[in-house]
């Protein structure tokens, strides 16, 4: 009996070893070595300090700033420790007076425009954390930021174009663009 106890404490261990120490500095060794931005989180800098992730999205209440789609998260907004989408169904009077409490905040920032609100900017998606919105949300919030910013309206789109992330292999998903990359190119385009 104790040697086949000595042999299972010596199998663990040598597996904890593996499994626990060894496959773990492996992997992350090779995930610096040929995916570096990514495996530090993918982090945008400006003048050198992180301002955020492509990957999780951010508030921006400013209306001189493309809006993001909503976060579910709680008790903050984009909590990245909390991912998760409302739980609140289509039927839910909660959800609809949710939406159209959005649509009334985005007439309100732009009231010149009658276009309908596009959905993606007033549901939150199913992780909460979506940093990308549709191009038809970009081009939808376009007016208002060529507007507060002084911009021509054709100078917002060829920036919106600029930071467009195309459909994966060309097939794959939507157009969408990156909320936070677009607003630094706002803040950064020098007329």
């Amino acid at each position: 009996m104790f040697k086949e106890l000595k042999t299972a404490i010596l199998t663990f261990l040598i597996l904890t070893v593996i499994t626990g120490i060894l496959y773990p500095l492996f992997i992350t060794g090779v995930s610096q070595v040929f995916f570096h931005s990514k495996a530090d989180g993918s982090l945008i800098y400006r003048n050198g300090k992180p301002v955020g992730s492509s990957f999780i999205g951010q508030s921006f209440d400013d209306s001189k700033y493309f809006w993001p789609r909503p976060s579910a998260t709680s008790p903050v907004a984009f909590n990245a420790a909390s991912s998760s989408g409302s739980n609140l169904g289509p039927s839910n009077p909660t959800l609809a007076e949710t939406i159209k409490n959005r649509v009334k905040a985005y007439k309100a920032a732009d009231p010149n425009n009658t276009n309908p609100v596009p959905i993606d900017l007033v549901t939150s998606s199913a992780s909460g954390l979506d940093p990308h919105i549709s191009l038809a949300g970009a081009y939808y919030q376009l007016p208002r930021i060529a507007r507060l910013r002084n911009l021509s309206q054709n100078t917002v789109k060829e920036i919106i174009v600029r930071h467009t992330n195309k459909r994966f292999l060309s097939v794959l998903g939507e157009p969408v663009v990156n909320v936070l990359e677009l607003n630094l190119a706002l803040d950064e385009y020098k007329k």
